[in-house]
This record gives C-alpha cells, structure tokens and sequence, in this order.
C-alpha cells in the first residue's frame, strides 16, 4: 500500500509492505500526481509528477530516478508480458523541442535522451498513444487529414483502412480480446452516434459490424459510447442504437455478426402480466459507466460468472431515460427476469455465488440485500446499526471471496465509514459435484453453435447452500461445430445485402476492386484477391461451408507510384530566413524498391535523390531568403510516374502596419483606403475591413479598399492584416462633410532632406502646421486638418471643415465664417461669393510669421540641427514683391504673377480682382486657396508675394 501525502510543504509518500500494519515515511523531491504500477512486478512503479516529468523507482518508492520530462499524462504503459521481450519498457508520449508530440519507449535502467527509441516517423497528435494487448494505437493530422496508425505485435506502423468513404471525426477504441479490434468512429455525418467496426486479426482492415451507436459527451472531452462486452463468454457484446431518436438495446454472440433485441419477462417481479411481446415491445438497458469508480454501473458482468448479467433498464418500443428497474439473466441474455423496481450497486462474490445489492439512492441505508439463487430470492441484512450515506462497495482480492465492504459516511461532514460485511459463517460447506448443473448457451434464436462450438458451463444448484471456493471453473465442455454461413462476415471493401429470403450476401463497394493488388504488394511476391468473406477471428468451426474456397492467387505486379506526397515536419510551411526545414517524402501506395525519386528544392539547388527504403531520413534544408519556393519530388518506375508539391513560404513576420487614408471626406466620394505593412512584401496577405458599424468585414488580398460614404458624420475605419500565423491592425476615423475646402501645400525642398517617410512624422507635422495656421488665422483648430503625404517632395492637404454648428447649405454658397477669417490676412476689396458657374480661382496670400518660423525651427531644431525650415504653400517660383498694396489702390499698381488656373474646372476669362496684402517681419509662408464656389462672372488675377 502506497499513500501519497497531500501536505504542500512537504511531499512524500507512505509505503506499506504488511497490508497497513505499519508504514514507513519516504520523503520526494517532486509532487505526485499519478502512480502506475507494473502489472507483474510489485516492486516497480512509475510516478507522473505535477509538472509533467515522469519517475521510475524498482523498490517500491524508497528511491527514485528521472526518466523523462514533457510526458503527456494518461498516455504511459508499461511493456505488456508476452508482447514486449524487455519486462523494463516504457511506452510514452513526450513533447519535443519543437512542440510536437512523439511515441518514444526506453529501458527504466538507461532512458536518457540519447537512448530513446522513436518508434513512429514523424509527430503524433497529442494524447493518441494507446498500448492495448499487441496492439498500439496512435493518430496524426495533417491540415484537415487525420490518419489513424496501428503495430500489431510491435511491428511496424500500417494505417488502419476503413472504407473509403467513412471519413472519421473520432475513433474510439472498444476491445482488442482474443487478436482483434473493436472501433467505434464518428463518421462526418454524424453527432451523437458512432458506427462499429470489427478488424482482421492485425488490426488494419476494418468491417463496419453496427451502425448509429448511441454516444454521451463528458465533461474534458470525454465520449461514453453505449456498447459493452460481456465478461465470461467471449463474442458477446450488448449494445444501444439510436435511429430517429430512438434508443434500443440489442444483443450479438458473434461478435457483431448478427444482432438482435432483448426477449422481455413475460411477468413482472411481482408475478403480474407483463404485456410486452415482440416485435412492438423489448427489454432495453441502459449501458452507462458509473462516475463513480467503486460502484458497478448500470449493467454487471464478470469473467468468472458466465452468463449471469444484471442491468438496469425499462421494458417498451424504446430505452427511458428516467426508468430503472433491475432485470437479471443467468443464460447470457436468452430469458430475463425482473428483480427491483429502482436501481441498485451490485457485487458479484464466489464468482457469483452471491449477489449483493444496495439500492442507489442518496438517503442514507442500513440494509443490504443478497441472493444465492442467481436472483429468484432475496434476503436482507442489517449491515449497520446507524443508517450510512453508501459511497461504494469492495471485495477482497480474488474471485472466490465472500468478504465485502460497504464504505461511505453518516453525515456530511463526518470522516468515512467502512464496514466489513463477511458471509463465510452463512455457509457450511465446499461444493461437490453433486451440488452443479450443467447448462448450455445458445443465443435468442435457440442456436447452440456460437462462435464455431457447442458450449456447455456449470452453475451451482439452487437448492445447494454451498461454497463454490477457489477451485471452481465455469466451463465444463465445448464441441467443435461444421462451418455456416452465418460464420462468415464481409470482408474489408464489401457490404452486406439481406436478400428476400432474408439470407445475406456480401458485395463489393463501389470504390473497391477486390482484384488489385494490395498497396504493400512488392514485385515478386504473390497475393490472393478477396471472395468477399472472412470467418469471424477466434470463431472456430471446421468443414462444412468455406466462403473462402477458391481463392485466385496473382503474382504482385510493378506497381506504378500513387499517394505520392512531400510534407514539411512540424507540418508548417512557413518558416523564417534561415531556418532548417525538414521535408519528408512519402508514398502510399506503388513499389518503392524499383522507384527513382528526386525532389527540387525550388531555390535552384542541384536536385536530391531520394531513397525511400531508408525511413526517417527527411531531406534537411535551409532558405536564405523571403520569398514562396515551390518544391517538388518526381517519383518514377516502369509502369508510371507521380509527383507532388508544396509551396514554402520563408517570410519574416509582420512587423508594423499602418492604415493610410483621408482624415475628411464628401458624401458619395470615392475614399482610397490602404494599409501599409512592414515588411513590405507580405506575399499572400489577407486583408479585413471593418468600415463603420458593419459587423461583417469586407476581404481582399490587395492593401487597398476603394469605398464611399453615403451619409455624413464619423466613421472608424480598422484595418487587420493576416499573414501567416500573426495579425496586426490599425484605425483611423474619417469625417464626412456635406462641403469643405481643400487647399494644397508644399514646403521648402529642405524639409525633404530630413523627411523619413514613415507615418509617425507626417503626422507630427501635419498637427504642428495645424496649430500654428489656426493660431496665426484665429481660425478654430478644430475646423483645420493638415494631412501630410507619403513620399518626396514633401507635399500637403489643408481641409477647411465647416463649424460644427453650421447649418448645412448648398454647395454654391461658401464657408462665411472660414472665408471671413482669411479676410483678416488677405483683406478683399470686394466680395467674392453670389450663386451662379463655377471657376477655379487659386489666389496666393501670405502669413508673415515671425512666430510661425520660430516654432518650427524649435520644434525640429533636434531632429534636424543646423537648417532654418519654412513653409512655401504651393508657389512654384519665388518672385520680388515691391512694396505692400494699399486697400485703394488700383488692380493695375498689383504686380502680376504667374497664373495658376485649375484645368479640371471651367476656365474663363480672368477679370480683375482687388487684393490687399500685408505682412511683418520673418520668413514669408504662401499658400493657395481655391475658391469653390465663385461666379463665372468674377475675373481674378492670381499674385504671388515675398517680403523679406
């Protein structure tokens, strides 16, 4: 006996050898969260630590030693006795330094890294690793693809074939008894079933037994599928289907061959009618495991109590789940009996000899009952004084005992409560002879030969009051049966048709030619087609009907490749610049041995011969640069070729992103949206826009997104980038206005010079101009946005946005309060306004800022030392002014400078226009306005001034 500690500050364990009479104290260096003895040698155990680190001790947990780190936990075995040769060997499941997952075994004596044994080429999906009797089970998944692998007797690896078509979302493994595998898969058509299949004995072709078997979700994922074999008698199975919605219970005792439904009690436990009579009414039973590990479940069997089976169940057209009444049969299913109306814990002693229950109830008991008879009477025992919450029941070891305890508590907050339950003193004597019956199995059709034999067992008289003992053994005779048809199921690649006379034959899938050779078939060998029949594993009959007569033998032909494929391990195909890619060239079927295979890197290297006979050896390489490589592996013989490819992508990944668009835009305009990323060559990038409230984003490939407006207001615009396995975004807010005034810009070339180009610093530029415009203009900042553009020269947008509480108006009349606060710069000898066409007239005025000069000297002064920046606002030359105009004087005094006459609008012929212009000492900022709304009646003369 080992008891774990569950101090925190101290970890250690408990070990008795004297059945608890005393314990010796061990203290751990790590903290036990599963222990896993050898099955055979008590000495031996393996402990799973908190922190997924697995430990091995050979003297009962006195000293322990570190075998691996990075176990996966549930998914550690021992070596199993007549398979594995070393009694020493571990079976697990470890992550690797890549993060992937392998099936490694190693020796408890020496399992350091470098003696691992990787006995699977490649990765394995994560908790797959099963080890069951000579078989070992493990799944890997490939993008969408998953592949389910089986060794049987540890040899190597073969890919479990099931029919084509069955496309499995989940497989379960059922039984691997008596060298064959019971599976149920979820196919892609189903939810709450799963199909049963039954294999040859090697456990790679696969049969389909049982379709629509009921199926629970638990809690972590866990799936309870309602079939169970019954113990004692090989080949028989019970199992619950659902079609429609409908759960019914059905029987096999061939393992899948035939089923059929439960024969009902004609009476009740009372002795009452019971009016359930086939085909309209059966027994069902509900076949789910108990939570609770120390209880029974619904249905009891055991190995040394044949045909004696306890369920909890209803009689009807379909299972209920709520109805639990307790039915029992002692011939393995042919008859039943009804023997409580509600549900109870069984325990099965003297290999049934005695049958205790306690009802499953949460009040608490005092009473047990227990039959000798096989449940045609029962007696009640007080077992306690105080009535006792029941949380389980024991035996003690070995089938023969008749010692049980009842444990649980008498309230809530009380400690446990075992109590010790012996019948020994009921019985006075052994069993002889004279105290057995013999009697015979047969299924519900009366048929006596089950799988392949006559088979007779002893069970003790009902009048006899004795021990059955350790002695005692179940089987009495056994007679070897002629061979039926019903001894044959079809085989892999067959269905089977029920014909008029309800006699069934089996047929070839569409998808299946029963004459090809199979995939593992070498030149030179032979190999046998298939009849369509295969006698069902471990059935025994001998003469009478062969379905497999008459078997064509063919020599294996060269098989020309197919299934050819390249895969990258690790299973990505995007990597960084100079990382190690491992590529694995695979084939699924065609002769390998006579086969050439080459394989192109796509990166101009000289190509690679590939031997395939030499598993585990994948092809090591190693990209330099960015970019999408196509690589590609020709294989060929005599009788064909194949090829294969994958795209590589070698990228770096995304650094930053930044989403370019207009601040201010019109109703109805067309708006350019583009998302600028580094690095800059994010091949293959996917690109979500969210525009507004829409809640479903537009996608495309290229960075940009033309879109319109159809309302006023602002609107978030967000930007994501997917490229590859990273993400990043951005978001802007666009104004849209009814009218608004856009005025081009342009600095000195010097700026240029000291211009990064990156989105951080235009806009650092764009709000200091903002602010020292609306401060020179007392125009409020809020109605001015300076966008500054990407690229040489350094250009920029101003938008003069209406106040907020404008009204809105029609597009000919102009922005009063935006076209006053110029006039206080550039002074008009008239108005310039009215309705009527529209011109483009640009007129250049001046700011004269001394302030304006000095902060922008200030501000970049760091940034770029040495250099005196200004602002020229789209004049193309600089040109003398002579001397300031006086609001009275004539257009004539003004002198001319060059025209600037927007050719997208209508030109006309330019009158005159009085300007007056003024200015202060500093450096001289020009900049244009355009006039939107201007009568075609207007003449203006464009006049471009410096004032030193």
């Amino acid at each position: 006996i080992i008891l774990v500690s569950s101090s925190v500050s101290e970890q250690c364990l408990f070990t008795s050898s004297d059945e608890g009479a005393t314990f010796e104290k061990s203290v751990i260096t790590f903290s036990v969260e599963t222990l896993i003895f050898h099955p055979k040698e008590e000495d031996k155990l393996l402990a799973y630590s908190r922190d997924a680190k697995l430990y091995v001790s050979v003297n009962l947990g006195k000293q322990w030693d570190l075998l691996q780190e990075q176990v996966t936990k549930e998914h550690i075995f021992w070596s199993v006795a007549g398979v594995d040769t070393e009694p020493g060997l571990v079976h697990m499941e470890i992550q690797d330094v890549d993060g992937g997952y392998r099936y490694v075994t190693c020796q408890i004596q020496n399992c350091s890294d470098k003696t691992l044994t990787f006995q699977f080429n490649g990765n394995i999906d994560r908790s797959s690793l099963t080890v069951q009797d000579d078989y070992i089970f493990l799944k890997t998944t490939t993008g969408n693809q998953t592949k389910y692998y089986v060794s049987y007797r540890r040899n190597d690896f073969v890919q479990m074939k099931l029919p084509k078509y069955a496309l499995p979302k989940d497989l379960q493994i059922i039984s691997t008894d008596e060298n064959q595998v019971f599976i149920a898969v979820q196919e892609w058509y189903q939810t709450d079933t799963y199909n049963l299949y039954q294999s040859d004995p090697r456990g790679v072709y696969y049969s389909i037994v049982l379709e629509n078997v009921r199926s629970t979700k638990q809690p972590e994922e866990n799936v309870l599928i309602d079939i169970l074999e019954v113990r004692g008698v090989k080949g028989v199975f019970l199992a619950n289907q659902k079609i429609d919605g409908k759960v019914t219970t059905l029987i096999t005792y061939n393992k899948g061959r035939d089923w059929d439904y439960l024969t009902p009690p004609s009476v009740d436990m009372t002795g009452k009618q019971t009016n359930c009579k086939p085909p309209e009414c059966h027994l069902h039973l509900h076949l789910r495991w108990a939570d609770n590990p120390y209880v029974s479940g619904t249905v009891h069997t055991k190995d040394t109590a044949p045909g004696l089976i306890m369920g909890a169940g209803n009689l009807g057209s379909q299972l209920v789940e709520y109805k639990e009444e307790m039915y029992i049969t002692s011939d393995c299913g042919k008859t039943w009996r009804q023997v409580f109306e509600e549900e109870h814990h069984i325990l099965y002693l003297d290999h049934g000899g005695v049958i205790v229950a306690i009802k499953d109830t949460s009040i608490p008991l005092k009473i047990l009952k227990f039959s000798v008879d096989e449940g045609y009477t029962w007696s009640v025992h007080n077992f306690t004084s105080t009535p006792v919450y029941v949380d389980g029941l024991l035996s003690e070891p070995g089938d023969e005992t008749l010692v049980m305890t009842v444990f649980g508590h008498f309230g809530y907050r009380s400690d446990w409560e075992l109590v010790k339950v012996d019948f020994r003193p009921s019985f006075f004597k052994e069993c002889t002879e004279e105290d057995y019956d013999s009697w015979n199995l047969s299924n519900t059709q009366g048929d006596h030969c089950i799988m392949g034999q006559q088979r007779s067992f002893r069970k003790r008289k009902t009048s006899s009051w004795c021990i059955k003992g350790r002695s005692f053994t179940s089987a009495l005779t056994s007679r070897i049966c002629q061979c039926e048809s019903t001894d044959y199921v079809c085989d892999y690649g067959f269905e089977q048709e029920v014909t008029q006379k309800q006699t069934s034959r089996c047929f070839a899938d569409f998808w299946y030619n029963p004459e090809s050779p199979p995939e593992d078939c070498m030149m030179g060998r032979t190999y046998t087609s298939s009849t369509g029949y295969r006698k069902v594993v471990s059935n025994v009959c001998e003469g009478g009907i062969d379905l497999q007569e008459n078997l064509a033998h063919y020599q294996c032909p060269l098989i020309p490749p197919k299934g050819l494929r390249i895969t990258i391990k690790g299973d990505s195909m995007a990597v960084k610049p100079g990382e190690d890619v491992m590529f694995i060239v695979q084939q699924e079927q065609g002769d390998i041995l006579n086969t050439k295979y080459q394989v192109d890197l796509g990166d101009g290297s000289r190509p690679i011969n590939v031997n395939l006979t030499l598993t585990g050896e994948p092809i090591r390489h190693r990209y330099e640069n960015p970019g999408i490589y196509r690589v590609s592996v020709k294989a060929e013989n005599v009788a064909g070729h194949a090829d294969a490819i994958i795209y590589v992508q070698v990228i770096t990944p995304l650094q930053a992103l930044h989403l370019e668009v207009v601040p201010v835009a019109g109703k109805n305009q067309e708006v350019n949206l583009s998302a600028v990323t580094l690095p800059s060559n994010a091949n293959l990038s996917v690109y979500y826009w969210w525009i507004g409230n829409n809640t479903q984003p537009f996608l495309t490939l290229e960075n940009y997104l033309l879109t319109r407006f159809t309302e006023g207001g602002e609107f978030r615009v967000t930007v994501q980038v997917l490229y590859w396995n990273s993400m990043l975004q951005d978001s802007k807010v666009v104004r849209v206005f009814d009218e608004f005034q856009v005025l081009p810009l342009k600095f000195s070339k010097h700026l240029d010079m000291y211009n990064p180009n990156i989105p951080e610093w235009r806009e650092d530029i764009g709000q200091i101009v903002t602010q020292l415009l609306a401060k020179e203009t007392n125009i409020p900042e809020q109605t001015l946005v300076t966008v500054v553009k990407p690229g040489l020269p350094t250009t920029a947008d101003l938008y003069l946005l209406p106040p907020t509480s404008q009204p809105k108006r029609k597009r000919s009349v102009p922005m009063d309060k935006s076209k006053g606060a110029f006039t206080q710069i550039v002074p008009c000898s008239q108005a310039i306004g009215g309705t009527g066409g529209y011109c483009a007239i640009v007129i250049i005025f001046t700011i004269c800022l001394v302030a304006v000069g000095a902060f922008i000297l200030y501000k970049f002064k760091r940034k770029m030392p040495g250099r005196n920046v200004y602002a020229q606002m789209h004049n193309e030359k600089e040109q003398e002014m002579t001397s300031p105009v006086n609001h009275s004087e004539d257009t004539q005094n003004i002198i001319q400078g060059e025209e600037f006459i927007d050719d997208d609008l209508d030109t006309q012929t330019l009158g005159n226009a009085r300007v007056t212009l003024s200015g202060r000492g500093g450096f001289l900022s020009s900049y244009k306005v355009p006039l939107l709304s201007v009568p075609a009646s207007v003449h203006s003369q464009v006049i471009t001034q410096e004032w030193f």
